[in-house]
């Protein structure tokens, strides 16, 4: 019997536990959703630099937490667990409501789409013209997703994705002018991506395209 009761009490201890603090209860860098905008307003009323308090968790936002986790003692993560929100909000973490990569993907494909056409030019990071990693940065950080410059160097971001597996949002890399993934675009769909061309500027291609299927290097998925 008293055996019994030791395991009804663990088990007790066990479940008001998970009720608190459940693994799915986080919110991180690249998560949408409302309550992170309230943290953020949080966040910012005590003196945090937080950015934009849209709801997007940028990178900006994360340093933030990570800021306010080290104030208080507690693992600087950046990630926004059950702990964390207890100590900036004084109330239990709410079920999230983060918004899903498709619906993050259709973002960043409708704001990569607004510069089709602008011509390519070597270096460029701006809409005054740009080159193929310059422009995937660009287009990324318009929804604070932050990626390095280079093509090279953003094949190294995210997790590797088979080309029969790809989803819009993903970025295909290609074997240009050196060896390796030397060129790259947005994957937006039904075998097609947009990139900075050298030739024709910002522009969509099929990856089957006669050109680009036999310089197919590798995917990314980075949201």
């Amino acid at each position: 019997m008293r055996y019994l009761k030791l395991i009804l009490c663990i088990w007790t201890v066990l479940f008001c536990l998970t009720g608190f603090a459940h693994a799915s209860d986080v919110y991180r860098q690249g998560d949408k959703a409302p309550e992170i905008a309230t943290v953020q307003l949080k966040l910012r009323g005590m003196g945090y630099h937080v950015g934009n308090p849209d709801g997007f968790f940028s990178w900006r936002f994360a340093q933030a937490v990570k800021a306010y986790q080290r104030s208080q003692g507690i693992k600087a993560d950046g990630v926004i667990d059950a702990l964390t929100y207890y100590r900036i909000m004084d109330k239990p973490f709410p079920k999230p409501s983060v918004e899903p990569p498709d619906k993050q993907a259709a973002a960043i494909i409708a704001t990569a789409k607004r510069y089709i056409g602008v011509p390519y030019r070597f270096g460029g990071v701006t809409p005054k013209g740009f080159d193929c990693s310059g422009y995937i940065q660009f287009v990324f950080n318009q929804h604070d997703k932050k990626l390095p410059r280079a093509a090279d160097v953003q094949y190294k971001a995210g997790k590797f994705v088979l080309r029969s597996q790809l989803q819009p949002g993903d970025l295909v890399f290609f074997t240009t002018y050196e060896a390796g993934p030397s060129h790259n675009g947005i994957y937006v769909g039904n075998g097609q991506f947009i990139h900075a061309s050298s030739s024709r500027g910002v522009m969509i291609s099929k990856l089957d395209d006669s050109y680009w299927k036999p310089r197919y290097h590798g995917s990314r998925r980075v949201l």
